[in-house]
């Protein structure tokens, strides 16, 4: 039986319009909120048609000593160009740790599947 992992997709967000880019400040106080965007297609556009967009993305973080990471957000894009309505698949959410670890992100394309980036984040 194939594991869920054999199909995650990455590369490098300039080349690619399919991976998640997670911005975070480059300081990081412990147990203070800071902004955490999740985008796709900075450098080069995704379409966001009906027949080819990005559905959702999950944003999870794995504290440092943690045995399994906890999802700190999820982001549904329902606007695909229905009547010439479209949505950047773009998301931006209040988050505060308590430790240093890593933030995952996922998204999924209706035609080209799932597609992960990660980030580690060092709290002060």
């Amino acid at each position: 039986m194939k594991s869920l992992k054999e199909f995650l997709q990455t590369g490098d967000f300039k080349g690619e319009k399919h991976v998640p880019v997670i911005h975070v400040p480059e300081n990081i106080e412990k147990d203070k909120e800071f902004d955490l965007r999740v985008s796709i297609g900075d450098e080069i556009k995704h379409p966001n048609t009906l027949e080819h967009h990005i559905s959702w993305v999950k944003v999870f973080f794995k504290g440092e000593n943690n045995k399994f990471p906890v999802e700190i957000a999820n982001f549904n894009f329902s606007a695909h160009g229905e009547s010439d309505n479209s949505t950047q698949p773009v998301g931006i959410t209040s988050v505060k740790l308590s430790k240093s670890g890593t933030i995952h992100a996922l998204s999924y394309c209706n035609i080209h599947g799932l597609w992960e980036n990660s980030v580690c984040i060092e709290v002060k």
